[in-house]
């Protein structure tokens, strides 16, 4: 990491109360990423194949009296647009708590898909899947708590006051919209990675969690219609030596009876990870979605991913082999499509 400046920060106390105490002098780093990537998909027309991610991290740490650590992040994903952030509290004895926008730490929002990969999600390769993955309440303004680890368990608890997948800025609020908006919601996730000093039960990690968002119907004004949204997830990863494994199930419940909305969507992953040597890795990976609308027979989306990553030093070279059937939840034959991605990544 290269910083690039520092700034003093501190915790500002009011006239008559400061809870925390003063804080110490923190500062802000600046981390920066660049890929560059050439796309080939069979059998059709994509224009200039040759594209360019670049991105900034923002980070910034700092120590309470009591030594309490407070931090901040916040990631410009490519071309200086803004995409999430996150301000955190370490506590002593309570564990973390935080204030996040969308930054996939909280709640189930991280655990869309934990399969082990040489270098991206199956559905992070440039192939377009169109798959729907969890988010809980991590795409919206949420309060999110995670508890000490203890006996190699640890608590993951997210609650947003209104699940609209709004990013607020300070003193602001977002509206309702839609003829079903969500209201509040909650996400509770467990993780459990045990370790008893056992290099297989160190390599094991456990995870389960749900969300839930309470719906209400518009007809002219806001009715409570009793309906919730739910999405859940439950899955493992087991690595011993340089082999990883992983399996998981995620599942996402419309809460809406009426004809033609989302019944649910039902996903299964898989993925295996080898470390050849300290440098080249392989990987495979498969992620099965059904969606189904109500009244309607359920379709089914899938999508495997070849990939090999190579590193040296600070670069790596990266491939991925794609294969999408039914992209989109759609059963046309436009919609199976196959791309293969060559990409090399700086980290500064």
């Amino acid at each position: 990491m290269t910083k690039i400046n520092k700034i003093g920060l501190s915790a500002l106390c009011g006239s008559l109360a400061c809870v925390a105490g003063a804080a110490n002098a923190g500062e802000i780093s600046v981390a920066g990423t660049t890929t560059a990537t050439y796309m080939s998909k069979a059998g059709s027309n994509t224009g200039n194949p040759i594209g360019l991610n670049t991105g900034l991290t923002f980070s910034g740490a700092g120590e309470l009296d009591g030594g309490q650590a407070f931090a901040l992040t916040i990631t410009h994903a490519d071309k200086n647009g803004f995409s999430a952030a996150s301000l955190s509290l370490t506590t002593n004895n309570f564990g973390t708590v935080s204030v996040a926008l969308a930054d996939g730490g909280n709640g189930i929002d991280g655990y869309d898909d934990k399969m082990p990969t040489a270098w991206e999600e199956t559905w992070g390769t440039g192939v377009a899947t169109g798959i729907d993955l969890i988010s809980g309440v991590g795409a919206s303004t949420n309060f999110g708590w995670k508890s000490p680890t203890i006996a190699g368990i640890t608590l993951n608890y997210a609650y947003a006051a209104k699940n609209d997948g709004v990013q607020n800025n300070d003193k602001s609020t977002s509206g309702t919209s839609g003829a079903t908006p969500n209201q509040e919601g909650y996400d509770l996730l467990v993780n459990i990675n045990p370790s008893f000093g056992t290099e297989a039960l160190s390599g094991l990690n456990v995870f389960v969690g749900a969300s839930e968002t309470k719906k209400e119907v518009n007809n002219g004004t806001l009715n409570n219609s009793g309906n919730y949204h739910q999405e859940g997830v439950a899955g493992m990863t087991f690595a011993i030596g340089p082999l990883s494994l992983g399996i998981q199930r995620t599942g996402e419940f419309g809460g809406d009876p009426e004809a033609g909305a989302l019944d649910y969507y039902d996903n299964r992953s898989y993925g295996a990870a080898f470390n050849i040597n300290d440098n080249l890795s392989i990987s495979y990976g498969q992620l099965e979605s059904y969606k189904k609308l109500t009244g309607s027979t359920k379709v089914l989306t899938t999508a495997e991913s070849l990939q090999v990553a190579y590193t040296l030093g600070g670069a790596a070279f990266k491939f991925a082999d794609t294969d999408v059937s039914n992209a989109s939840y759609s059963t046309a034959a436009s919609s199976d499509t196959e791309g293969k991605t060559f990409a090399v990544s700086l980290a500064f």
